[in-house]
């Protein structure tokens, strides 16, 4: 499926708690983190046809990123949106993604911190995966 520069699906705001952080109180209580998702997809045949296999089933994505977050253990979000971006592109073929991974109340006085990452993957690896 070839993608088209202005058709997008997103993700916004899924809410998991997981272990997250350096210090010693957060190695032991999960934590909320918000995860958004933006990639570019055709959706052309899908809003033709009417049927999931013809897009990216973004109910699986989405279970699949609270399984492999809510498991996780990091203690850097950037390390945590790093693992995410290279699971997602893979298991679900996707030539990019934008992903957020923000932590709301991190930082005293803020409302939200968190990191934004785009990251494709080579043309060679999309071919072997499909």
């Amino acid at each position: 499926m070839t993608s088209r520069k202005s058709d997008r699906i997103f993700l916004e705001a899924l809410e998991i708690k997981c272990i997250i952080g350096i210090f010693d109180w957060e190695r032991k209580k999960k934590q909320k983190v918000l995860i958004d998702i933006d990639f570019p997809a055709d959706i052309r045949r899908a809003a033709k046809k009417d049927h999931i296999r013809d897009t990216v089933d973004y109910k699986r994505m989405a279970k699949r990123t609270i399984h492999f977050v809510s498991q996780s253990r990091f203690q850097l979000i950037e390390t945590l949106a790093e693992r995410l971006a290279q699971i997602i592109l893979k298991e679900f073929s996707l030539s990019e993604l934008t992903l957020r991974v923000s932590k709301p109340g991190a930082v005293r006085g803020s409302k939200n911190v968190g990191v934004l990452i785009t990251r494709k993957r080579s043309p060679r690896k999309i071919k072997k995966d499909r």
